[in-house]
């Protein structure tokens, strides 16, 4: 499979109608993406104070914001009165104005939903499974995309930019850890998710990006990541991941696959007290909760199928958080020894509580360490929780059509 696509829709496209992202109104000019970035990182700007951070007159912006208003990607808010002079009116993106489907693909359970142009989610369904099979995977799209369209007017799904999938890579490697029936993984390995999705569902591009650096992306432009010029970023799943932000945008790596921290190697002390070396993912992944859970007689599906609460947990919770959050501190050293981040941000798959708690340890562990050399950094939560994947693969297509070039994931 490839780690990025972009495959045109076919015939079925037509029944849908064009997509405002693949039309040549969808293409926007340079300057066009540079103010609608400017806008969704402030979240309101007036055009004076787009002119002086861009360095545009005031009357090429005024010509921008109007056409970009007139496209009903801007909407203009009440004057705001100053001291001097008229009025300010401050312009923010309209709800509206795109709209972008993402599926998030994990271990044990897939999302698709219909976000807005401001990352707001207008419908989802989710399937969960013992482990992810392609056919199961086109069959769920196959059944849920028409309801999922149908949650928008005729006229809105003519402003849908495209589709974005997040998924874990190279999934056939994971049979072990899953504990799936030998050589059922194996099938990701020739399936070409984008091509598939393209030719039997979508009348827009298809774009795949590694469903941690998706979670990233989506904390970087709609949350609290955009407080941060730089930042490493944890997501945890049944396998944790990560992504890394550096002067204010995704740094995906030459292969996409920059920010893999869930492969950082760390030392795990088992409760016999023996020590060994190894890779994050088998250390403070959900999983390992998974086999605690199983451990103490419980069922692990209890933790997808109430994923806003563990509070039943009780000691198998307990340990787990304990043993991630060791972990986690390991990582950040290691992070900060190679670049001098801000913020190590700390999300994932389970409930508010149980992040916070799982940040909290994290920093108790982090307080304790040897950090002679290493610039300070904080620990913090996330902001975004369980949908942050889903998010980032449905901003692909927005980020593609309205970001500035060097914000885009993949290009085609």
């Amino acid at each position: 499979m490839d780690k990025t696509g972009s495959v045109a829709g076919n015939s079925q496209a037509a029944s849908w109608g064009e997509s405002r992202g693949t039309t040549q109104s969808g293409v926007r000019l340079y300057n066009e993406r540079l103010i609608l970035s400017l806008i969704r990182r402030h979240r309101g700007l007036a055009k004076v104070e787009i002119a002086r951070m861009t360095g545009l007159s005031t009357q090429t912006t005024t010509v921008i914001i109007n056409r970009l208003e007139a496209d009903g990607l801007l909407l203009a808010g009440e004057p705001q009165r100053g001291r001097i002079g008229q009025p300010s009116v401050p312009y923010s993106l309209n709800p509206d104005g795109a709209f972008g489907v993402g599926l998030m693909i994990g271990r044990r359970s897939s999302d698709l939903v219909l976000m807005d142009f401001t990352a707001g989610i207008r419908a989802r369904r989710r399937t969960i499974y013992s482990f992810p099979l392609p056919e199961d995977i086109v069959a769920f799209v196959e059944r849920e995309m028409p309801g999922l369209l149908n949650e928008l007017p005729e006229s809105q799904q003519r402003r849908i930019s495209g589709m974005g999938v997040a998924m874990p890579f190279e999934l056939w490697n994971w049979e072990a850890d899953l504990q799936t029936p030998p050589g059922l993984l194996g099938k990701w390995r020739n399936f070409n998710v984008a091509a598939e999705l393209s030719r039997r569902f979508a009348p827009w591009p298809v774009r795949v990006c590694n469903d941690a650096t998706s979670a990233c992306a989506a904390e970087l432009n709609f949350g609290a990541g955009a407080a941060y010029r730089d930042f490493a970023y944890f997501y945890i799943g049944a396998f944790v991941g990560g992504g890394i932000a550096l002067n204010g945008s995704l740094f995906p790596g030459r292969s996409g696959n920059a920010g893999a921290l869930g492969s950082m190697p760390i030392m795990r002390r088992e409760e016999n007290g023996a020590a060994s070396l190894q890779q994050l993912i088998r250390t403070a992944s959900i999983y390992r909760l998974e086999r605690r859970l199983i451990a103490a007689g419980r069922q692990s599906t209890d933790i997808w199928l109430s994923p806003d609460d563990w509070s039943s947990f009780d000691e198998p919770l307990e340990g787990w958080i304990a043993e991630a959050a060791q972990a986690l501190a390991q990582a950040t050293a290691a992070l900060l020894a190679v670049i001098d981040f801000e913020a190590v941000i700390i999300d994932g798959a389970f409930p508010l509580d149980v992040r916070r708690r799982l940040v909290a340890r994290t920093n108790e562990y982090w307080a304790d360490m040897d950090r002679q050399g290493l610039t300070e950094a904080v620990v913090v939560e996330g902001s975004i929780g369980r949908d942050a994947r889903a998010i980032g693969g449905a901003a692909l297509p927005l980020l593609a059509a309205f970001a500035r070039d060097y914000d885009v994931l993949f290009k085609e």
